[in-house]
């Protein structure tokens, strides 16, 4: 039985010990800017509104995607 209790006694006087040496937390790195707000464009064929990178440009105005793009405008779009 005692020695039952210093085998308790020397377990949780290692576990106190090594979670006091714990190394401190490291500095979080610094924060970094947010992305710049992008321009959203309508779609000429469906009226969707998406960032301006993810459009497709061309001389007929900006598509959502290259369907509608050979599809072109659509009159009944919204505007």
């Amino acid at each position: 039985m005692k020695l039952l209790v210093v085998l308790v006694a020397v377990a949780l006087f290692v576990w106190l010990w090594r979670s006091g040496r714990r190394a401190p937390p490291a500095t979080p790195p610094p924060a970094s800017r947010p992305p710049l707000p992008e321009a959203m464009v309508r779609c000429e064929h469906c009226g969707l509104h998406l960032p301006r990178g993810d459009a497709l440009v061309s001389r007929d105005g900006t598509f959502c995607g290259p369907a509608h793009q050979r599809l072109g405008r659509n009159p009944d779009a919204a505007p």
